[in-house]
């Protein structure tokens, strides 16, 4: 794993840590754990167990008679991953690459691809009766919206990542 998931997985058990300590009774709800990033204006997360790594940008290599959002296809460490854009995916405008721009990994049993990502933002935890389903007007689209969080500040779009490793080229 990379320094900064490892950094995001720390944050997360010293919290868990600080809670015991403080002599914090277990939470009987079931607690969801997720990572959080960003695209475009938004806030999505994923489960932290379906992510293989975050990475910087590396080189791809473009392939012919795929999808606008269909980069191409990196190589890691020996595997030929193919990398999707989230912007395009989402019908977003385009953005150049910059410091923050990361790839995420993320895998469902066979299933693995490369998701560009304009910025990482936390690890995430969140109760399940704190999700509430997608609108129906969204089931529509592919079906890649598992739930919307609520926080204290704002909601969080919860992606399925079954959907967007879903092979359409």
């Amino acid at each position: 794993m990379n320094a900064q998931l490892d950094q995001v997985l720390k944050k997360q058990q010293d919290n868990n840590k600080n809670l015991i300590d403080k002599g914090t009774p277990e939470v009987e709800e079931e607690v969801i754990q997720l990572v959080g990033f960003i695209v475009g204006d938004e806030e999505f997360a994923i489960p932290i167990l379906n992510i293989q790594e975050i990475i910087k940008p590396i080189e791809y290599t473009r392939v012919p008679s795929t999808p606008s959002y269909v980069l191409g296809a990196f190589n890691l460490r020996g595997n030929v991953i193919p990398l999707i854009d989230l912007r395009k995916k989402f019908k977003l405008p385009s953005k150049e690459e910059d410091e923050t721009t990361r790839y995420i990994v993320m895998i469902d049993g066979e299933n693995i691809a490369g998701f560009v990502i304009d910025k990482l933002t936390e690890a995430i935890r969140i109760k399940k009766n704190a999700i509430d389903p997608a609108p129906e007007t969204l089931h529509k689209d592919n079906g890649m919206i598992y739930g919307i969080g609520k926080r204290e500040n704002n909601i969080l779009t919860i992606l399925k990542v079954k959907s967007l490793l879903k092979r359409d080229f």
